[in-house]
Protein backbone atom coordinates (compact mmCIF):
# COMPACT_ATOMS: atom_id res chain seq x y z
CA UNK A 1 0.00 0.00 0.00
CA UNK A 2 0.89 3.78 -0.85
CA UNK A 3 2.21 5.51 1.76
CA UNK A 4 -0.01 8.83 2.62
CA UNK A 5 1.92 12.31 1.51
CA UNK A 6 2.26 14.64 3.73
CA UNK A 7 2.54 17.95 3.26
CA UNK A 8 4.79 20.83 4.43
CA UNK A 9 5.95 23.31 1.92
CA UNK A 10 4.93 24.55 -1.07
CA UNK A 11 7.03 22.31 -3.02
CA UNK A 12 4.84 19.39 -1.96
CA UNK A 13 1.19 21.11 -2.85
CA UNK A 14 2.41 22.40 -6.38
CA UNK A 15 1.33 19.86 -9.00
CA UNK A 16 -1.31 18.32 -7.06
CA UNK A 17 -4.85 17.61 -8.18
CA UNK A 18 -7.48 17.40 -5.98
CA UNK A 19 -11.19 16.51 -5.91
CA UNK A 20 -13.59 17.73 -2.75
CA UNK A 21 -17.12 18.13 -1.92
CA UNK A 22 -18.15 21.15 0.13
CA UNK A 23 -20.78 20.45 3.26
CA UNK A 24 -23.30 22.00 0.93
CA UNK A 25 -22.80 19.25 -1.81
CA UNK A 26 -21.01 21.32 -4.79
CA UNK A 27 -18.40 18.86 -5.90
CA UNK A 28 -14.86 20.85 -7.25
CA UNK A 29 -12.33 19.42 -8.76
CA UNK A 30 -8.56 21.50 -8.79
CA UNK A 31 -5.05 21.60 -9.76
CA UNK A 32 -2.37 23.61 -8.35
CA UNK A 33 -0.68 23.45 -11.89
CA UNK A 34 2.12 25.73 -10.72
CA UNK A 35 3.22 28.41 -8.26
CA UNK A 36 0.60 30.85 -9.96
CA UNK A 37 -1.82 29.29 -12.45
CA UNK A 38 -4.78 26.92 -11.19
CA UNK A 39 -7.13 24.71 -13.31
CA UNK A 40 -10.39 23.31 -12.17
CA UNK A 41 -14.02 21.36 -13.41
CA UNK A 42 -17.07 21.94 -11.37
CA UNK A 43 -18.62 19.01 -11.10
CA UNK A 44 -21.64 20.18 -8.57
CA UNK A 45 -23.41 23.03 -7.61
CA UNK A 46 -25.08 26.15 -9.38
CA UNK A 47 -22.35 26.38 -11.81
CA UNK A 48 -21.50 23.06 -12.25
CA UNK A 49 -20.14 22.07 -15.93
CA UNK A 50 -17.45 24.93 -16.06
CA UNK A 51 -14.16 24.22 -16.72
CA UNK A 52 -11.16 27.24 -16.85
CA UNK A 53 -7.64 26.53 -17.43
CA UNK A 54 -4.38 28.83 -16.50
CA UNK A 55 -6.35 30.83 -14.01
CA UNK A 56 -3.66 33.40 -12.48
CA UNK A 57 -3.72 32.79 -8.70
CA UNK A 58 -1.85 33.86 -5.75
CA UNK A 59 -0.91 29.93 -3.94
CA UNK A 60 1.33 30.90 -0.46
CA UNK A 61 2.01 28.41 2.59
CA UNK A 62 0.14 29.90 5.90
CA UNK A 63 2.14 27.49 7.88
CA UNK A 64 3.32 23.92 7.39
CA UNK A 65 0.71 21.53 5.63
CA UNK A 66 -1.90 24.49 5.21
CA UNK A 67 -2.09 26.64 2.03
CA UNK A 68 -3.97 29.76 0.74
CA UNK A 69 -4.88 30.48 -2.84
CA UNK A 70 -7.00 33.42 -4.12
CA UNK A 71 -7.84 34.66 -7.64
CA UNK A 72 -10.52 37.14 -9.33
CA UNK A 73 -11.84 35.32 -12.52
CA UNK A 74 -12.82 36.93 -15.70
CA UNK A 75 -16.16 37.01 -14.42
CA UNK A 76 -15.72 39.05 -11.48
CA UNK A 77 -16.30 36.04 -9.13
CA UNK A 78 -13.68 36.41 -6.18
CA UNK A 79 -12.44 33.40 -4.67
CA UNK A 80 -10.50 32.31 -1.66
CA UNK A 81 -9.07 28.54 -0.90
CA UNK A 82 -7.36 27.65 2.42
CA UNK A 83 -6.36 23.87 1.86
CA UNK A 84 -5.44 21.50 4.72
CA UNK A 85 -4.58 18.32 2.76
CA UNK A 86 -2.28 16.51 5.54
CA UNK A 87 -6.64 16.25 7.41
CA UNK A 88 -8.24 16.09 4.16
CA UNK A 89 -9.99 19.32 4.66
CA UNK A 90 -10.70 22.89 2.93
CA UNK A 91 -11.79 25.96 3.58
CA UNK A 92 -13.70 28.08 0.67
CA UNK A 93 -15.29 31.36 0.20
CA UNK A 94 -16.68 31.96 -2.98
CA UNK A 95 -17.57 35.62 -3.63
CA UNK A 96 -20.41 35.50 -6.59
CA UNK A 97 -21.08 38.78 -8.26
CA UNK A 98 -24.99 39.14 -8.42
CA UNK A 99 -24.97 38.33 -12.18
CA UNK A 100 -23.17 34.69 -12.12
CA UNK A 101 -25.81 33.93 -9.07
CA UNK A 102 -29.06 35.33 -11.49
CA UNK A 103 -27.38 33.94 -14.34
CA UNK A 104 -25.19 31.08 -14.04
CA UNK A 105 -25.93 29.38 -17.24
CA UNK A 106 -23.56 32.52 -19.09
CA UNK A 107 -20.67 31.07 -16.85
CA UNK A 108 -21.07 26.69 -17.55
CA UNK A 109 -18.74 26.35 -20.38
CA UNK A 110 -14.87 26.07 -21.12
CA UNK A 111 -14.21 30.29 -20.19
CA UNK A 112 -11.42 30.45 -21.73
CA UNK A 113 -13.23 30.51 -25.14
CA UNK A 114 -15.50 32.99 -24.00
CA UNK A 115 -13.56 35.60 -21.90
CA UNK A 116 -14.83 38.40 -23.43
CA UNK A 117 -18.43 36.70 -23.02
CA UNK A 118 -17.75 36.91 -18.99
CA UNK A 119 -16.22 40.22 -19.06
CA UNK A 120 -19.19 41.85 -21.15
CA UNK A 121 -21.47 39.78 -18.76
CA UNK A 122 -19.57 41.87 -15.82
CA UNK A 123 -20.34 45.05 -17.09
CA UNK A 124 -23.77 44.23 -18.30
CA UNK A 125 -25.28 42.98 -15.11
CA UNK A 126 -25.01 43.98 -11.74
CA UNK A 127 -22.64 43.13 -9.46
CA UNK A 128 -23.97 44.17 -5.98
CA UNK A 129 -24.94 42.41 -3.37
CA UNK A 130 -22.34 39.42 -3.51
CA UNK A 131 -23.49 35.97 -3.03
CA UNK A 132 -20.96 34.95 -0.75
CA UNK A 133 -20.64 31.16 -0.15
CA UNK A 134 -18.36 30.36 2.75
CA UNK A 135 -17.88 26.33 2.93
CA UNK A 136 -15.51 23.77 4.53
CA UNK A 137 -15.37 20.82 2.05
CA UNK A 138 -13.67 17.43 2.45
CA UNK A 139 -11.30 15.99 0.25
CA UNK A 140 -12.35 12.90 -2.03
CA UNK A 141 -8.94 12.46 -3.75
CA UNK A 142 -5.26 13.71 -3.87
CA UNK A 143 -3.08 12.71 -6.61
CA UNK A 144 0.25 13.76 -7.51
CA UNK A 145 -0.12 15.21 -11.43
CA UNK A 146 3.29 17.07 -11.00
CA UNK A 147 3.31 20.47 -12.35
CA UNK A 148 2.33 22.20 -15.63
CA UNK A 149 0.79 18.57 -16.74
CA UNK A 150 -1.68 19.72 -19.30
CA UNK A 151 -3.74 16.28 -19.24
CA UNK A 152 -5.24 16.94 -15.87
CA UNK A 153 -7.87 19.16 -16.47
CA UNK A 154 -7.95 18.91 -20.51
CA UNK A 155 -12.12 18.63 -21.27
CA UNK A 156 -15.12 19.46 -19.83
CA UNK A 157 -16.72 17.53 -17.37
CA UNK A 158 -19.02 14.65 -17.47
CA UNK A 159 -21.14 12.53 -14.98
CA UNK A 160 -19.42 10.07 -13.68
CA UNK A 161 -16.19 11.67 -13.98
CA UNK A 162 -14.77 12.33 -10.28
CA UNK A 163 -15.82 8.99 -9.70
CA UNK A 164 -14.06 7.57 -12.79
CA UNK A 165 -10.98 9.58 -11.64
CA UNK A 166 -11.24 8.19 -8.18
CA UNK A 167 -11.56 4.58 -9.37
CA UNK A 168 -8.09 4.82 -11.64
CA UNK A 169 -10.38 4.96 -14.81
CA UNK A 170 -9.17 8.23 -15.99
CA UNK A 171 -5.27 9.03 -15.40
CA UNK A 172 -2.58 6.44 -16.05
CA UNK A 173 0.65 5.32 -14.00
CA UNK A 174 2.18 8.66 -15.66
CA UNK A 175 -0.79 10.91 -14.74
CA UNK A 176 -1.46 11.45 -18.53
CA UNK A 177 -5.17 11.24 -19.61
CA UNK A 178 -6.72 7.41 -20.54
CA UNK A 179 -8.07 7.55 -23.93
CA UNK A 180 -11.45 6.25 -24.52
Amino acid sequence: MAEKKVFKNLDDFLGTHFIYTYDNGWEYEWYAKNDHTVDYRIHGGMVAGRWVTDQEANIVKLTDGVFKITWTEPTGTDVALDFMPNEGKLHGVIFFPKWVQEHPEVTVTYQNEHIDLMEESREKYETYPKYVVPEFANITYIGNAGQNNEDVISEAPYKGMTDDIRAGKYFDKNYKRIKK
